[in-house]
């Protein structure tokens, strides 16, 4: 049985020069959320399940836990896989902090169990990635 002490949390901040509702939006409208993270068919409901389809071919099972409008969203981000190396249950978590120049948001993903080295150091990477995109999201499409 895994519990909390047993996981890593992969953890991602970034500066957006936007204001909290951009951000929001980005996080929260579907077709934003196809242009910097991936296809999905999303909707800001708690208890809504959801599919992100990865360019790669995967698909994750996703389903809202919670949200405070502006200010925090988490859902269940599940990737089935054969190999127990890259199989995930997890938990993604954006918190959104105004600042004096826009916002800051902070990208925590809970559950990578200790052997899941890669996988781990794969969503550390693709994170980053992804809020560079969001940023240029946000300043356009918010």
């Amino acid at each position: 049985m895994t519990t909390a002490t047993q996981t890593r949390s992969v953890i991602v901040e970034r500066e957006i020069p936007q204001p909290l509702s951009k951000v929001w939006k980005a996080l929260t409208q579907s077709y934003l959320i196809s242009e910097w993270l991936m296809a999905n068919d999303f909707d800001l409901r708690v208890g809504h399940q959801f599919k992100l389809r990865g360019e790669w071919g995967g698909v994750l099972d996703c389903e809202v836990l919670s949200f405070e409008p502006e200010r925090s969203l988490s859902y269940a981000w599940d990737h089935d896989n054969d190999d127990p190396l890259y199989a995930l249950k997890s938990v993604v978590t954006y918190t959104l902090t105004p600042t004096d120049t826009g916002t800051l948001l902070r990208v925590e993903q809970a559950g990578f169990r200790p052997e899941q080295k890669q996988a781990y150091g794969g969503a550390h990477a693709g994170w980053k990635q992804f809020l560079e995109k969001l940023e240029a999201v946000a300043a356009i499409g918010g």
